[in-house]
């Protein structure tokens, strides 16, 4: 008894802890392909991943606009109150040391200008041209692991609901079995051919799994929330699933290739190591102070001034000129030393984290080829226990039924069945979350998603 009720626990707890993975219309039926879509459709971090690419792709035009003419209109009317003066000597009496005030310029002035800039040489501009490039790559590799993780937590919430309703198939057939195996010990004990203790044994096993029932129901509809929430469906709505629990054991991964091409194809690290060219490239940046700066100029401009708001074509004058701009920053406190070591100490750290990501990542890649090996043992050694427990469950209930056996042994077969289905489902689990994750880490993306996602970054 104590047996049956501590392995009860178990299953709820192993289930449970499943139904809380990660995790829209009403009444929709969903399968994996579309849990996962809609999930990219809906997921709020890869909407600002996206956006985020897009940001980086105007970035870039941003900084091939330094490097482009700048072209600026001016005009400006100016209305004198009083008019501004300068002083001259009294030449008529020079020996008086008085001076006299003389009004300069007009009661209306208009003037408008036409001026145009080009950079010859910047450094910093030529430099931030191919950053921003960088940057962008880096923005999409961050978007394709974003999408990754998604579709991932897409995965495992699906999984999470086919593992609940296997258990809770399962919980039903118990049932089933316990209600059939009570009728019919009520059947021999009014008989004499048991004894009442086998009576109250059955009467027990079916009362504990009603209970049991109960928390597995509850627990499937955590996992269809999760879900829910997963893919942004509202709470209120109907989900229906279809899907098969089943692992695809024939695909192998070899470790030394996992390990050796986690390194090349995973986007988070990728998008680290565009991040270090991006540390890189804000070295130069900073030490490009100490370069000179040249760049043309030109203006053209209009200027009228009158005493009356009476202007025609024939009051304005024309000016123009033309010139080169050389500025160089000769000493600025030691500010742009301090600037370049604080940019080559990013790139150190940069690159450390590469260095430490690598390793991770190599390490996580193979404990998941070894975690996938051993799920798919664990299901082709669980799917012959299962068998073997279902006919040695039959052969129980047999003998009890033709009054050979007792009651012990049917709850201990029931028992020994349900611990196989369990293990099974586990393993079944296990083997698709773990090809979920190193599917994610080694940047594969579904065929089914694949077009979409380049449609989004464009």
């Amino acid at each position: 008894m104590w047996r049956t009720s501590s392995y009860s626990i178990s299953i709820s707890l192993f289930f449970v802890a499943i139904s809380l993975a990660e995790g829209p219309d009403s009444s929709n039926v969903y399968t994996l392909e579309g849990v996962v879509q809609t999930a990219l459709r809906n997921n709020h971090d890869l909407t600002s991943a996206r956006l985020e690419v897009q940001r980086a792709s105007a970035r870039v035009r941003e900084a091939w606009g330094y490097a482009l003419p700048k072209i600026d209109l001016s005009a400006r009317y100016t209305r004198a109150l009083k008019k501004p003066v300068f002083f001259l000597p009294d030449f008529a009496n020079p020996g008086s040391d008085r001076v006299s005030a003389i009004e300069i310029g007009s009661t209306h002035a208009f003037d408008m200008t036409v001026s145009a800039e080009q950079v010859l040489f910047n450094s910093s501009v030529f430099v931030g041209v191919g950053t921003a490039r960088i940057y962008s790559k880096a923005a999409e590799e961050v978007y394709r692991a974003k999408c990754l993780e998604t579709i991932t937590a897409a995965k495992k919430a699906f999984y999470s609901v086919l593992v609940a309703g296997e258990v809770l198939k399962m919980i039903r057939q118990n049932l089933t079995n316990a209600e059939e195996n009570y009728q019919n010990t009520r059947l021999l004990a009014a008989s004499g051919l048991v004894s009442e203790y086998d009576e109250l044994r059955a009467a027990v096993a079916l009362d504990n799994l009603h209970p049991e029932l109960l928390r597995v129901e509850n627990a499937y509809s955590l996992a269809l929330n999760n879900l829910k929430s997963m893919i942004g469906a509202p709470y209120i709505s109907r989900l229906e699933i279809h899907g098969v629990l089943e692992a695809d054991t024939t695909v192998e991964f070899q470790l030394e290739s996992v390990v050796e091409r986690v390194v090349k194809t995973n986007p988070s690290l990728a998008a680290m190591r565009y991040q270090t060219e991006v540390s890189d490239a804000v070295i130069s940046v900073e030490r490009s102070s100490y370069l000179p700066r040249l760049s043309a100029f030109g203006n053209y401009q209009y200027t009228a001034q009158n005493n009356m708001f009476n202007f025609s074509t024939g009051d304005f004058i024309a000016s123009s000129q033309i010139g080169l701009s050389l500025s160089m920053n000769i000493f600025s406190g030691l500010q742009t030393n301090a600037r370049v070591e604080q940019a080559e100490l990013d790139l150190r750290k940069s690159q450390e984290a590469i260095n430490g990501m690598e390793i991770r990542l190599q390490t996580s890649a193979e404990s998941l080829v070894l975690q996938i090996r051993q799920a798919r043992q664990r299901i082709a050694a669980q799917g012959r226990t299962v068998e073997q427990a279902e006919r040695g469950y039959r052969i129980a209930s047999s003998r009890f039924a033709n009054g050979l056996g007792i009651q012990l042994e049917v709850n201990d077969a029931q028992l020994g069945l349900t611990r196989a289905r369990v293990n099974r489902i586990e393993a079944i689990y296990e083997h698709l979350t773990a090809t979920a994750e190193l599917e994610q880490m080694l940047g594969r993306l579904p065929e089914y998603v694949i077009e979409e996602t380049d449609e989004d970054t464009e």
